[in-house]
Parts: C-alpha cells; structure tokens; sequence
C-alpha cells in the first residue's frame, strides 16, 4: 500500500493530516482513524514516559537521555545560569530512512 503526501499544504505533517489519509486511503471512518492516530501517539509517548525505548522498525528509535546539570551562560550579558538536570527525547533515523532520504530507491522503510 502507498500513502500519498503530495496534497500536503505545509510543509508539517500533522495529526490530523495522518487520519484523514488513513480515512481516504484505508477506508476508516473519520473518528476510527482520529482515535488510530491518538492511540499511536500515545502508546510511543507512555512508552518513553516509562523510559522505554521506542523502535520503530525501518524508520528509527525514540530514546529518553538524562542530561546532568551543567553551568550555563547568557549570551547577551555573559551571566553565569545554571541549567538543571533533565530529561530529553533523542531520535535516530534508521538506515533505511537514511537511503531513502538520500534517495537510494531501492531503500523502502516502510518494508
């Protein structure tokens, strides 16, 4: 199955852009592909809360960092700030996103 993007008005994929393709394009009833998408977003959002890794196969993997507290600095005054510790979402594109981004053809992620 293919999923067209060319009909993008922006230059972001949105959520609600995500269900109306799945409505279009699976034949899910607009509130079916609504809650598909909020469902998806949420398990990979719950899932990292926990500090699970997400890997999404042929696509990338979502990874929670702690980032120790480190000494900062204002750079329009120079002022010393403190920056706190804290927690990060990382993503790292797969390889095959990676080929298919710099076009190699033969490359499909969603394989």
């Amino acid at each position: 199955m293919e999923i067209s993007v060319e009909t993008l008005e922006t230059p972001a994929l949105t959520k609600a852009q995500l269900a109306t393709m799945l409505f279009e394009q699976i034949g899910l009833n607009k509130r079916e592909s609504k809650d598909m998408v909020d469902a998806f977003f949420d398990l990979i959002v719950d899932s990292l809360i926990r500090g699970e890794d997400v890997k999404i196969s042929g696509f990338g993997n979502f990874q929670i960092r702690t980032k120790a507290a480190r000494p900062g600095r204002n750079p329009r005054t120079g002022e010393l700030i403190p920056i706190e510790a804290r927690r990060v979402t990382t993503f790292h594109a797969s390889h095959k996103l990676k080929a298919q981004i710099q076009g190699d053809e033969a490359t499909n992620p969603l394989d």
